[in-house]
Parts: structure tokens; C-alpha cells; sequence
């Protein structure tokens, strides 16, 4: 049957009279013999970087192993990661460094975790995941993806001087943004440009060009605002000429299902529900050749059980230890749903296949959280996750505990082995220019 069958092959039909079209998947004729490169012209699939940020940290006892290296149990608190275990390295002991400044609960860990320093009034430094995008995502559509998983539009996705990258808590309007009449299906054969595209561009070229003479009329603190601005314009710019250029035909694309989603909400259920859903058009999305950079902000502080007075993070610090078990019980529930649901993320990515891989096989996916134990406010022995090798990058399947060191020392890792040219990161005790050689490639 593969002499019916070639790399733009698509299904097209219509619905309520639209027309539509749906891709095929990769098949392994389109591929080389391992599946990591289209075989056509032997470029390899593009790396991506994910980000999970979760707030409220893990129950002391019951997630670090006591083994370092490689082949580690994993703890209580991890179990639902156990199907990944090769994938993942675990990183324990580290800190969260303060410099004398007053901690912000629950946000400053976080501040130090994505941007590698605590902000100064409302300046702030990039967050890790910017510095990526402004590296690998500059030819994919959208330079990275937000979406969050309890209703809001928080994000930690941050530009320099803390300009935000709201998150989408709707996966419908996540599905339409992405797949919407602006997708451009990389194996349609015959690629016509929009021109409303064409004349978008047209009016942000007359903008560009306006930039040097307003820039001598204004004084220094209006040219960083405007060039900030048109920093912006020329992000916009780069997306619609991406537009315009024919896509590069990707075999595993195929567009997800269009499911009801739950009412966006702090709900465990909504979470449970959206997560799925989230999770399958991220994971399309990335086959697709739209993004290779998703940032996926779990906010656990309000994340709430059906008929349970109490939200987790409410619980954190009211509920007794169980002198029994030696620990919060219905916190620990909600430490289990939070990694459970992080797992289903990484399932998703894990079962969509590319040739004899799949997604996961090169994405960079890290996890990380603002407090080492919630209960107390902990800024020492961190928990750091890192799931997947990003093609090859680094090596997996490892538990390392550099004691006393920064966070930052992760950051700047995944940093270089993304193609970031950076060699420190941070700022004051955070700052650091070691990297991790132990899962370096």
C-alpha cells in the first residue's frame, strides 16, 4: 500500500460545509530507519524544551532516595513517575538563595527558579524558558505555548523587565489558537499564502521602518519602552513571515480531536480533565512544527477536592502530622495527584509516535516548585526534575545531590545543552557558571 501513499498525502472532507483536512501521521516510510530525522532530507527533528511549574514542594522523607547516581528508587512521593524512571533525573539538596531580601511565600522560590534571581521592584530578568525560545523558537510559529491548569492566566513565562506571557486556561481556545484557519497544515499539498497575512505584514514593515527617526525624538527612558515594543514587532514580524514560507511537511502531525472541555476551574476534576486535553494539543502541536517551546504552570495553591473544606494549600499549613504516618495524609494526596497529573503529561508526549520514537524522545521537560516543604516555608533541598533526553542532549536515569549549591545550576545545564550561548546565570548567591557535566552529552 505504500505506493499509494507520499509524504503530503492528506484526508480532506467537510464539516457543518467547512472544508477540513487532516493529516497523516509520520509513517515510518517517511522517516530514516530510527525515526529521528525525515528521511527525505535528513534533518533531525528539532529539540523542544517544556517547563512544569507546580507550587508547594513534596513531604519531607517520603521523595529523596537515599541512593546517588544512577539506578535510584524512586521515593513515595514519585511512584507515579516509575514508567519514565529512565527518563528522568532527579536532582535533591540544592537551595534557593536569598541575599538578605524578605522571601515572598511562594514566590520567590519560583522567581529564583525560572528567572535565576529575585526581581528588583517591577524589573526582572527573563525566565529560562525566553532565553530557550529566543534560540530554537524563532522559526516555529509560536515561539512557546502557556497554559495553565487551575482556571487563571498566571504564568512564570516572563520577558526581560517582567513583560508576561499569560497562560491559556481554556484548551478550546488553546485547540483554535493553534489549529484555528491560521494553522498551516505542514503536509498540504499545495500551500497558498494568506493574504491577509501578506497586508499584516505590509503594515508592520511601514512601522519598522519609522523606528529610527522616532527613537531620536524621544529621551532614554521612552527608547528602552520602545524598544521593548518594537522588539515585540519584530517577534511579530518573524511569525508572520513563518506564515508565509511553505511548512516543512511533518509526517506525525495530525490535528487532535476537538473533545468538550471541563469548565476551567480549581476543581480536581476540571484539572484532571483540562490536563488531558492540554496535554494531547500540546503534544500536536509539537508534532506539527508550531512551537518547541510549552510551559505548563500548575498552581497548586488553590487546587481543591470535591466536599473537602480545605484547598491544598490551606492544608499545607493547617493540618496536624498524622502521629501515625509522620506526615500531613491529605496533604500527601494532593503531592500524589500533583505528580500523577504531571505523568499523564508526560504519557501523552511519551505515546505519540514519531517513527520508532515519539515526542518525548526530544523533549527537555523541567519541573520545579517554590518551597522544599511547603509546611515550613523551606528554601534548601530542593526537588528538581528533569524528564527527557531533548534528542540526545543529556544523559538520563540519574539522582544527583550537589548540597548547598543553587538551583541555578540546572537552569544554566539546560541552558547550554538547548544551544543557549550563555555560560552564567543568576545573579548574587544564585549566580552560577557551573553547569552539571555529570548528565551533559
Amino acid at each position: 500500500m505504500e505506493k499509494f501513499l507520499n509524504r503530503r498525502r492528506v484526508l480532506k472532507g467537510a464539516l457543518n460545509g467547512a472544508a477540513v483536512s487532516l493529516p497523516l501521521p509520520f509513517l515510518d516510510c517517511f522517516l530514516n530507519s530510527n525515526g529521528s530525522a525525515l528521511a527525505n532530507t535528513g534533518v533531525p527533528l528539532p529539540p523542544v524544551f517544556g517547563s512544569w511549574t507546580q507550587n508547594l514542594g513534596f513531604t519531607p522523607g517520603r521523595w529523596k532516595p537515599s541512593k546517588v547516581g544512577a539506578n535510584f528508587e524512586l521515593g513515595d512521593e514519585l511512584k507515579a513517575l516509575e514508567p519514565f524512571k529512565r527518563e528522568v533525573n532527579l536532582f535533591s539538596g540544592m537551595k534557593y538563595f536569598l541575599d538578605g531580601r524578605p522571601m515572598a511565600t511562594h514566590t520567590t522560590g519560583l522567581e529564583v527558579a525560572t528567572m535565576g534571581s529575585i526581581p528588583v521592584g517591577v524589573e526582572s530578568d527573563p525566565s529560562i524558558d525566553t532565553l530557550i525560545a529566543d534560540v530554537v523558537g524563532v522559526r516555529s510559529r509560536f515561539r512557546s505555548l502557556e497554559v495553565s491548569l487551575n482556571g487563571s492566566r498566571d504564568s512564570w513565562s516572563r520577558r526581560k523587565g517582567g513583560t508576561v506571557n499569560p497562560s491559556e486556561p481554556s484548551p478550546v481556545a488553546l485547540y483554535a489558537r493553534v489549529f484555528g484557519p491560521e494553522f498551516k497544515d505542514p503536509n498540504e499539498a499545495e500551500f497558498k499564502p494568506d493574504p491577509k497575512v501578506m497586508t499584516r505584514r505590509s503594515v508592520l514593515s511601514v512601522v519598522k521602518d519609522e523606528r529610527l527617526d522616532i527613537m531620536k525624538r524621544v529621551g532614554s527612558a521612552d527608547r528602552d519602552r520602545l524598544e521593548e515594543y518594537f522588539t515585540s514587532l519584530r517577534q511579530i514580524e518573524q511569525q508572520l513571515d513563518i506564515e508565509l514560507r511553505e511548512p516543512i511537511p511533518l509526517k506525525s502531525c495530525g490535528l487532535p480531536e476537538q473533545y468538550a472541555e471541563a469548565e476551567p476551574s480549581v476543581m480536581v476534576e476540571s484539572v484532571e480533565r483540562n490536563n488531558q486535553l492540554f496535554s494531547d494539543i500540546l503534544a500536536h502541536a509539537i508534532a506539527c512544527g508550531q512551537t518547541q517551546v510549552v510551559n505548563i504552570f500548575f498552581h497548586a495553591n488553590n487546587i481543591r477536592r470535591r466536599g473537602w473544606v480545605r484547598d491544598w494549600h490551606n492544608l499545607t499549613h493547617e493540618e496536624p502530622i498524622d502521629p501515625d504516618l509522620g506526615y500531613q495524609k491529605d496533604v500527601a494526596w494532593f503531592v500524589d495527584f500533583g505528580m500523577t497529573t504531571f505523568a499523564n503529561f508526560i504519557g501523552r508526549l511519551a505515546d505519540y509516535r514519531e517513527g520508532d520514537g515519539s515526542v518525548l524522545d526530544r523533549v527537555l521537560l523541567l519541573w520545579q516548585t517554590d518551597h522544599g516543604y511547603a509546611m515550613a516555608h523551606t528554601m534548601d533541598d530542593i526537588p528538581i526534575l528533569v524528564v527527557g533526553s531533548g534528542g540526545g542532549r543529556i544523559k538520563t536515569g540519574m539522582h544527583l545531590s550537589p548540597v548547598g549549591d543553587p538551583t541555578t545550576r540546572v537552569g544554566l545545564t539546560l541552558q547550554q545543552a538547548m544551544g543557549v550561548p550563555i555560560n552564567t546565570w543568576g545573579r548574587l548567591s544564585n549566580e552560577t557558571s557551573r553547569p552539571i557535566a555529570e548528565i551533559l552529552a
